[in-house]
């Protein structure tokens, strides 16, 4: 069965999450629908949206696996973020946790070390 994806996140500012968005995924967006939005496609038709809805701000929790976390981690370092929280599971998995300037909770994961 195909999944596709598109998780959005409710922002407060459009610019300065735009533009954190940026530094964290290291692209720019991949299509602007309208004014308030910005999206990035992170895999084939696998798509992480930033939208302006102050009311809804902060609540939004999404975890990427990626195939190489320390490179990726690194990645995003070299673009001057750190993760607010690192965890490492039971079994192994390790998750870094980064927020963007509204709370919201966007963690990269991947296999163990």
């Amino acid at each position: 069965m195909a999944v596709d994806l598109f998780a959005g996140i409710p922002v407060r500012d459009y610019a300065a999450a735009a533009a954190w968005y940026e530094r964290l995924l290291g692209v720019p967006p991949a299509f602007l629908p309208k004014d308030t939005e910005a999206v990035w496609e992170l895999a084939e038709n696998r798509y992480l949206y930033i939208d302006v809805r102050p009311e809804h701000a902060g609540h939004a929790m999404h975890t990427l696996f990626v195939g190489d976390l320390d490179l990726r981690l690194a990645a995003i370092a070299g673009r001057g973020l750190e993760p607010v929280e690192q965890e490492t599971y039971d079994n192994g998995v390790r998750k870094a946790i980064f927020r963007d300037p509204d709370g919201n909770e966007i963690g990269f994961g991947g296999g163990p070390v």
